[in-house]
C-alpha cells in the first residue's frame, strides 16, 4: 500500500529569504515584515507570482527580505516602476513599499498619479514622520516644532496627512495600520490585496533611533484600547476599555466628536455606523488626530472601480478586434494640410 506524501501547510517562513534582516534593533519594520508574510500566506499568494517594488529609504530594503521577485529602484520613482510592471504583466501581484519621505516628498507626484489612475497595486507607506536612512531630517509628515539636523530651530512646515492625500488623489481604497498590531495589520493588508485597483495603506511605524515613541500616545499598551479605533464596515464606531466610547456626528459643527455611552443621555443609537463606501465620511475620519480623537485604523474607504491596467488591456483588445491597422490612413485622418 502506498501512502500519499503529507502536504505541507503554507507558513510565513515560506516567504522568508536567506538575507540577514538589517534594520536597527527594535525597528517597527520587523513587525510589518511579519504582518506582510502572514497576509501573503492567508491570501494564498504564490512567490513566483508576486513582486515587491521599493524606492529609497529604510522601508525600501523590504524586497530583500521577502522570498518573491523584487525591485529596489530609485528615490521616489517606485510607483512608476510598479505601474510598468503591472501593465506588462497584469497577472502579477504587485506590492509597492515606500516611506513618508520617499513616497510623499520626492515621490509625491508619482504617488499621486498611481492613485488617480487606480493602478492595481498594494501600496504600503511606512510613516515614521522622519527621514531615517539619511540620519533624521524632518519629512513631509513631521510635526511642527520638531528639531532635526535640517530644522535645528524646529519645523515650521504644516504636516501632510498621507490618507487625506490619498483620498484627494482619487484613491479607491484607503486604510491604516500600526506596526506592532500585527494581527490587525495583516488583516488590513489582506483586504488591500483582495481589492482590485490601487490600495493605499498607511502604517504607523516607530523609528527607534531618530523619532522614538512619536506614536506612543496611542500605541502604548496600557492606553491602546482607549486611543485606537479599529473600523469594521457596517459596525458601530465604538472603542475603549469598557467599549463605551464612540464617534457621533454633530450636525451643528458638521463634524465628528467623541462621546461616551451612558453620559449626557448618549446611547449606542447615537454612535455612527462605519460605511467604508462613504467618501465624505472617509475624509472626516482621516482628519481626526490624537489625542483629541482615537487613531483611526482598519479600512477607512473602499469603493472599487475598474483599474487602470484593466482599462489599458481592454483598449488594446478592442484595437486588435478592429482589424488590420492602416498607418498611412491614420496619418491622413483628422486635421491635415499641405505645405506648398
Amino acid at each position: 500500500m502506498t501512502t500519499q506524501p503529507e502536504i505541507k501547510k503554507p507558513s510565513p517562513k515560506d516567504f522568508e529569504t536567506d538575507q540577514e534582516v538589517r534594520w536597527c534593533p527594535g525597528c517597527g519594520d520587523y513587525a510589518i515584515l511579519k504582518a506582510v508574510q502572514m497576509a501573503l500566506v492567508n491570501s494564498g499568494s504564490k512567490p513566483e507570482n508576486t513582486v515587491f517594488v521599493s524606492g529609497i529609504g529604510c522601508s525600501s530594503r523590504f524586497p530583500y527580505y521577502v522570498s518573491t521577485y523584487g525591485f529596489h529602484t530609485i528615490h521616489g520613482r517606485a510607483p512608476g516602476f510598479a505601474t510598468g510592471i503591472k501593465l506588462v504583466n497584469p497577472d502579477l501581484d504587485v506590492w509597492l513599499v515606500t516611506g513618508d519621505g520617499d513616497g510623499l516628498s520626492i515621490g509625491g507626484n508619482h504617488m499621486l498619479h498611481a492613485l488617480r489612475r487606480n493602478v492595481d497595486l498594494q501600496i504600503m507607506l511606512f510613516n515614521n514622520e522622519i527621514y531615517g536612512l539619511t540620519k533624521g531630517q524632518y519629512s513631509p509628515t513631521s510635526r511642527p516644532g520638531l528639531k532635526t539636523p535640517s530644522t535645528p530651530l524646529g519645523s515650521v512646515d504644516a504636516p501632510l496627512s498621507p490618507c487625506v492625500f490619498a483620498l484627494g488623489a482619487g484613491a479607491r481604497f484607503v486604510a491604516r495600520g500600526i506596526d506592532t498590531s500585527i494581527k490587525e495589520l495583516s488583516s488590513t493588508l489582506l483586504r488591500a490585496r483582495e481589492h482590485k485597483g490601487a490600495s493605499f495603506v498607511e502604517i504607523f511605524q516607530n523609528c527607534i533611533v531618530y523619532n522614538d515613541k512619536v506614536f506612543e500616545e496611542f500605541t502604548g499598551k496600557k492606553r491602546a484600547k482607549d486611543t485606537q479605533l479599529h473600523l469594521r464596515h457596517g459596525e458601530k464606531m465604538i472603542f475603549g476599555k469598557e467599549v463605551t466610547k464612540g464617534l457621533r456626528f454633530n450636525p451643528q459643527k458638521i463634524a465628528l466628536e467623541v462621546v461616551t455611552v451612558g453620559e449626557n443621555a448618549i446611547t449606542e443609537d447615537d454612535i455612527l455606523v462605519h460605511d467604508e463606501q462613504n467618501r465624505h465620511l472617509a475624509f472626516m475620519l482621516c482628519e481626526l488626530e490624537p489625542p483629541e480623537f482615537p487613531a483611526i485604523c482598519g479600512v477607512i474607504y473602499c469603493h472599487p472601480a475598474e483599474s487602470y491596467d484593466q482599462s489599458v488591456h481592454d483598449q488594446i483588445d478592442q484595437a486588435k478586434q478592429a482589424g488590420k491597422a492602416d498607418f498611412n490612413a491614420l496619418l491622413r485622418t483628422g486635421r491635415t494640410w499641405v505645405v506648398t
